[in-house]
């Protein structure tokens, strides 16, 4: 077995708050966030490709919920919560573990707080609708 995946079965030992599952839509949701809101590239002064762009931690909270309203529309709390996922500060938790294992990386700047209260789920994923009356004309 490989070490990254080793350390994944010790980490969900380890730590069972949280599912496979949660860990593999961190991951989607940070490629969601490099193809859909920052740009996958960094460029140097001279526009020179100097590798993957940093993304924060409150935007990689809003890739999460973009990413998961998109997969799984009104049923995305609902999911979320069966992996364990319950507020932007589980991100966070999530995050760091995976960090701890090697298997993202953070910036100096970063900090795990930088993911707690970044919004609601109550807010973010309660259903919208909207209810249209046809005229009788």
């Amino acid at each position: 077995m490989t070490s990254s995946l080793q350390a994944m079965r010790d980490l969900l030992a380890e730590d069972q708050r949280y599912k496979l599952d949660a860990y593999q839509f961190i991951r989607e949701s940070l490629q969601y966030a490099h193809e859909h809101m920052i740009g996958e590239l960094a460029e140097d002064a001279s526009g020179e490709k100097t590798g993957p762009r940093h993304v924060t931690g409150q935007q990689l909270c809003e890739a999460c919920r973009l990413y998961a309203i998109e997969q799984y529309g009104y049923l995305t709390k609902m999911v979320l919560g069966k992996w364990g996922i319950k507020s932007t500060s589980d991100f966070g938790d999530l995050v760091y573990n995976l960090i701890r294992i090697e298997q993202m990386r953070k910036s100096e700047s970063d900090q795990r707080e930088d993911f707690d209260d970044v919004y609601d789920f109550e807010d973010a994923f309660e259903p919208e609708f909207e209810l249209t009356v046809k005229d009788k004309d």
